[in-house]
């Protein structure tokens, strides 16, 4: 082994796998004294004790940061020689022994990953960050226990992993001692401290807590109860289907302002993203589903990824399938009234293939050589495909025998690292398939069958159906999996199980009935793929779709339908009419947020502009007539929130100028500060007279101060002044002006709305070559998310050739870079192809 293959730069397989083996009992006891204000330095202490199975030739720790912050190192209480090189601390062997051994080390803090505000910080290590704030060893497969102690101003609340065991006042300050933790990898250690409030409640015989910043009494309180009883209620599920105690000990929670993700999964001390728990009295059905899920989610986790973790990042998606699979069926009881097919269908489908339809397409399962491109592998593959994937597994296996195998691998693992292979050995023995050959297709391989629809009709009647998948990249592959028919004669839906196991399998049906009016290979959302539908069952959905008595079976079409626009065989000008039929229909709240998205994609990205100013008046009509018309709340907000969205014409303009001037109420829906903040943007994107007056009075209608500072961030991106713009773009090229990433991300979609589109296209190359840097110094969805908010939302021959011309120029660039920006293009290039060929179809 060289010496350059364990020391180049991040976390490398090879450095990693030498650690593991000669590294055993593992603890870190970690001291931070933290001051009030956010620049000054973090001073850190630590003492790690482990054995050693055999002595190395020096000791490679991971940390990312100058060797100016390394106060001192101690071997077994003796000062020891060190260097920093590539984002490691090397420490000689001369102090070393096999067995025990212990090295404390005094430096000063990283910031890159302690998330550090005026009054409020909080620690964020996932996937390999730990080594940007302390000497560690960043890697999952060396769990550890931990102390820690935090010495914070006196007002100051902090939570860790650990319960508190001591607070006691050191001057004028105030130390706060926690209790060791189980074994954990460095990724799951977390504190924050500041000004927080403490609520506390008890369920089930356990007391949790949660810790906030809201300042609206109103908005905590309509809130309150219903996050406590949630996560009871995902603890209670997971306790009972595992067999297994949480295992954790102490349960608390905490809400952060503009939460980088919607949730991590600290054991003890799980961190939200304030916006989505917090919700207004105004939120969708879409949107208390999302909270739900989010909670049972990252209470999942607690079991699988934290009692149990993968040994290395390739499997980052073993943690985040299960907890996403886990958290569908936990919110089934809590929602009785919903159709959880339909909803499992929307929440995962129309994302996942977002992805796999693209030439970026990834494997759920990909290779990983470094820890520093870990963060590279998230996304809709991981947190949507993935959930699919073992949903059909548990179809063909049976859910006893994958209930009693996720057991035995859980308590075989409990507190260790697992992997893939591990979980499918133990799955394998349970049934006959060669869950083997299942796996390579489903898991470690990118892409999606395409499924062809055959039918032979004669003389009205139908004398065959059969089904054929092929592999669109040629490969070979063969997707099996279990999936229901529905066959429509008009009045009655018919539903056939079938098992696509098989390039091609013929459909038992009764011989000579008559021809169907359609037929939809996956009429109940269970299969996977690009199932193109046969030439008359295309031109029937588009007349009959929105009369299909079958929530389910509508929203499997309107699935399929899309895949069909998107491949060029339904034009969205009629996919956008069929929408407006449909909606005023249509009696499921999650089909309608579904059609929406789509009509709002089609409008803004799939349509000639002139053809967008002719049909913008009837598709505001539209959503102005389901406004009024519908009942519930949520439903009415997500009208609102289309019609925002899609709002060309000056009359609606000026409603919503109305609506915000508090002139005009909306029918039935009280609108938050957050909805009117959102409505500001909104115009001042469409330049409404007095744009600069709105987005200052609505600065100063904002009393929940982390709210105003994200408000006023926005500001110039949401102006139409070009030179403000343009400041603001160029403030991104400094991480610093990057810390807070959702703020970013909306501030980019403000620059980028398709209605600045022949402007802000002049941004795309500079935002693609800060790419790199946005991945180096970002967190792990920020990249695809970057990319989504720039490129993602541009539809002209002008963007695709930027975007195209970019990757042509850089042969060498990061594949997995590359494969994000193809995926986040996808829409981007089909869209110019289409408008392409429409502005040259009169001249064929």
């Amino acid at each position: 082994m060289t010496r350059g293959a364990l020391l180049e730069p991040g976390v490398s397989q090879t450095l990693a796998d030498a650690r593991r083996r000669a590294i055993r009992g593992l603890s870190y006891d970690l001291s931070f004294r933290i001051p009030a204000e956010p620049g000054e330095p973090i001073q850190g202490h630590e003492t790690l004790r482990f054995d050693l199975t055999d002595v190395p030739a020096s000791l490679v720790l991971d940390f990312d940061q100058p060797a100016s912050r390394i106060v001192s190192v101690q071997v077994a209480d003796m000062a020891s020689p060190f260097t920093v090189a590539n984002g490691h601390l090397i420490v000689p062997s001369s102090g070393l022994r096999p067995g025990p051994n212990r090295i404390s080390i005094a430096f000063v803090a990283g910031d890159d990953a302690l998330n550090r505000n005026a009054d409020y910080l909080y620690s964020l290590f996932v996937p390999a960050r730990a080594r940007l704030t302390f000497p560690c060893f960043d890697q999952p497969d060396l769990k550890a226990r931990y102390t820690l102690a935090l010495e914070v101003p006196p007002d100051w609340e902090a939570v860790a992993n650990g319960a508190e065991q001591d607070r006691r006042p050191v001057g004028d300050r105030v130390s706060i001692r926690f209790a060791e933790t189980e074994p954990l990898p460095t990724y799951l250690f977390a504190f924050a401290a500041g000004r927080f409030q403490v609520e506390r409640a008890e369920r089930d015989g356990r007391v949790m807590r949660m810790l906030h910043r809201e300042t609206d009494a109103t908005r905590l309180a309509r809130n309150r109860d219903a996050l406590f009883d949630q996560h009871a209620t995902a603890l209670a599920w997971l306790e009972d289907y595992t067999g297994i105690a949480y295992p954790f000990g102490k349960f608390d929670f905490v809400l952060i302002p503009s939460f980088q993700f919607s949730g991590m999964e600290h054991p003890g001390a799980i961190l939200y993203n304030a916006s989505s728990l917090l919700l207004d009295d105004t939120a969708t059905q879409a949107q208390e589903l999302a909270r739900a899920s989010t909670i049972a989610h990252e209470t999942a986790h607690m079991w699988f990824g934290d009692l149990v973790t993968m040994e290395w990042f390739n499997d980052v998606w073993m943690k985040e399938v299960f907890a996403n699979f886990f958290a569908a069926k936990i919110v089934n009881p809590t929602f009785p009234d919903l159709d959880h097919d339909l909803r499992f269908l929307m929440a995962h489908h129309p994302a996942a293939y977002e992805i796999d339809r693209t030439a970026g397409a990834n494997p759920i399962r990909q290779p990983l050589g470094n820890l520093r491109d870990a963060g590279s592998l998230y996304g809709a593959i991981i947190y949507q495909k993935a959930p699919i994937v073992m949903r059909q597994l548990e179809l063909l296996i049976g859910e006893t025998a994958f209930q009693t195998g996720l057991r035995e691998y859980l308590a075989r693992h409990a507190m260790a690292n697992a992997t893939w292979p591990d979980l499918i050995h133990l799955l394998d023995a349970r049934t006959d398939l060669d869950l083997a050959a299942w796996s390579h297709a489903w898991v470690e391989e990118p892409a999606r069958p395409t499924v062809h629809t055959e039918l032979e009709v004669e003389g009205g009647r139908l004398r065959s159906l059969r089904l054929t998948q092929q592999d669109p990249r040629g490969r070979g592959l063969v997707w099996s999996q279990r999936l229901q028919v529905v066959i429509s004669d008009g009045d009655r839906l018919e539903r056939v199980s079938a098992d696509l196991n098989d390039a091609e399998i013929e459909i038992p049906l009764p011989v000579g009935r008559a021809a169907p009016r359609f037929v939809l290979a996956n009429g109940t959302g269970h299969g996977y793929g690009l199932f193109e539908l046969d030439p008359d069952s295309r031109r029937a959905l588009l007349q009959e779709l929105p009369q299909i008595p079958d929530a389910l079976v509508r929203g499997a079409a309107w699935v399929t339908l899309w895949d069909e626009v998107l491949e060029g065989r339904v034009g969205p000008a009629a996919f956008l009419e069929l929408a407006r039929r449909a909606l005023p229909v249509e009696q499921d709240e999650l089909n309608v947020q579904r059609i929406l998205t789509y009509a709002e994609t089609v409008f803004w990205h799939l349509l000639p502009d002139e053809a967008r100013d002719d049909v913008a008046p009837g598709l505001e009509q539209t959503l102005r007539e389901g406004l009024v018309r519908s009942r519930a709340t949520s439903l009415k907000a997500s009208y609102f929130s289309a019609l925002q969205g899609v709002a060309l014409t000056p009359e609606t303009v000026d409603y919503l100028a109305r609506v915000w001037r508090r002139q005009e109420q909306v029918p039935g829906l009280t609108l938050s500060e957050n909805d009117e903040s959102a409505l500001a943007m909104v115009l001042a994107v469409r330049e409404v007279p007095g744009w600069e007056e709105i987005l200052q009075r609505q600065l100063n209608r904002i009393e929940n101060a982390d709210r105003r500072e994200r408000f006023a961030f926005l500001i110039p991106a949401a102006g139409p002044d070009h030179e403000g713009q343009a400041r603001f773009f160029a403030s991104l090229s400094e991480e610093a002006n990057r810390r807070h990433e959702p703020w970013v991300l909306q501030g980019l979609a403000l620059l980028h709305h398709p209605l600045r589109a022949g402007t802000s296209v002049e941004l795309l190359l500079p935002g693609l070559e800060l790419l790199e840097d946005v991945q180096r110094f970002g967190d792990i969805f920020f990249p695809k998310r970057w990319l989504d908010a720039t490129v993602g939302r541009h539809h002209s021959a002008r963007a695709a050739a930027i975007v195209r011309e970019f990757l042509d120029r850089r042969p060498d660039y990061p594949d997995r870079l590359r494969e994000i920006i193809l995926q986040s293009s996808d829409l981007l290039f089909r869209a110019s192809r289409m408008l392409d060929n429409e502005q040259r179809a009169p001249a064929d």
